[in-house]
């Protein structure tokens, strides 16, 4: 590897040590200006700071126009500009007033007004339709291309689908308070010390949207999907838990559901003299009889019971909008 690697082992107290320097990068950041506090500084710094950092924390994410959080900003997510979201302004003594809110960086020499997040295809960024990546463009809206041969990009654009479903440029930046964000239904997870934690609210915010079954993804499956019966059609670790849920039902004397499970097991048993061909389009034939009459009781099919609810779309307001 091209850069030098250093294998560095420590006691008890040195780790605390080290345990100790993490804490404080995560709080104070580059605030330092690249000098550590001394452990007045330091207490000084977290008594006039931390108080107005949890009152007016940042809510950073990328939205799409059904207002399904399809990435939320961390310390580390790169900016259009290379630049983490850590390297611009996330504190705020008063929050402004004025909409959208604009977050510029902080690196010394970068012209960037506000932080932009570009989608990564792998751990790429996505390209633009000039066929540019985005550090070719300037960090400066429209973003247009750098390349002396590029003529005719006339801004950052993308042909990139996300996973949501929807294109790039049907997606849009979104700044908002804790008040603005309680207000759409999402989650703001407990208040944290650390800076720039923009939309950051736990474990499940490292996913995508589409992938997140809170509200700010695509919202919880429903009580009639997750209740649905447990058939040979599923996966293994779902007919795993068959015999389990089999024993709940004796100890309840819930007879109608062990036998419902008695014919599936036998319905997906091959019989005496059926070809491969026709089991397959027997069972295809019940399937298709169960999904019809699922449709009739309830209104929908198992296939598209997983579906969210509809979300409140991020008010005029509360939103940065970067296209």
């Amino acid at each position: 590897m091209a850069e030098r690697q250093y294998h560095l082992k420590f006691d008890e107290s040195r780790a605390a040590d080290v345990d100790a320097y993490v804490e404080y990068r995560r709080i104070v950041g580059d605030d330092d200006g690249g000098v550590l506090f001394t452990p007045e500084q330091y207490e000084e710094y977290k008594r006039e700071v931390l108080p107005q950092r949890t009152k007016n924390r940042l809510f950073t994410s990328w939205t799409n126009s059904a207002g399904m959080d399809c990435k939320l900003i961390g310390p580390e997510t790169p900016c259009f500009c290379q630049h983490r979201y850590k390297q611009h302004r996330t504190d705020f003594a008063v929050v402004p007033s004025d909409r959208p809110l604009l977050l510029p960086c902080q690196v010394k020499g970068c012209r960037c007004a506000s932080y932009h997040y570009v989608p990564l295809v792998g751990c790429c960024p996505v390209r633009c339709n000039c066929k540019h990546e985005a550090e070719e463009h300037s960090e400066v809206r429209p973003y247009r291309c750098k390349r002396g041969v590029c003529q005719k990009c006339m801004g950052f654009t993308s042909s990139y689908t996300c996973g949501c479903g929807e294109a790039y440029t049907k997606h849009q930046m979104v700044v908002e308070t804790k008040a603005e964000r309680e207000a759409r239904g999402h989650p703001v997870g407990v208040d944290t010390p650390y800076k720039a934690m923009g939309g950051v609210t736990g474990f499940s915010s490292l996913a995508e949207g589409y992938m997140r079954l809170d509200p700010s993804g695509r919202g919880a499956p429903s009580a009639e999907f997750l209740a649905q019966p447990i058939t040979a059609q599923d996966h293994a670790f779902l007919r795993a838990a068959v015999p389990s849920i089999q024993a709940h039902c004796r100890a309840n004397n819930d007879d109608n559901k062990l036998d419902e499970d008695i014919a599936e097991r036998m319905a997906a048993m091959r019989q005496p003299g059926e070809s491969e061909l026709d089991y397959y389009e027997r069972r295809y034939q019940e399937r298709l009889k169960a999904g019809s009459g699922s449709t009739g009781k309830h209104g929908a099919t198992k296939s598209n019971q997983l579906q969210s609810a509809p979300r409140k779309a991020p008010e005029k307001h509360g939103t940065h909008h970067h296209k």
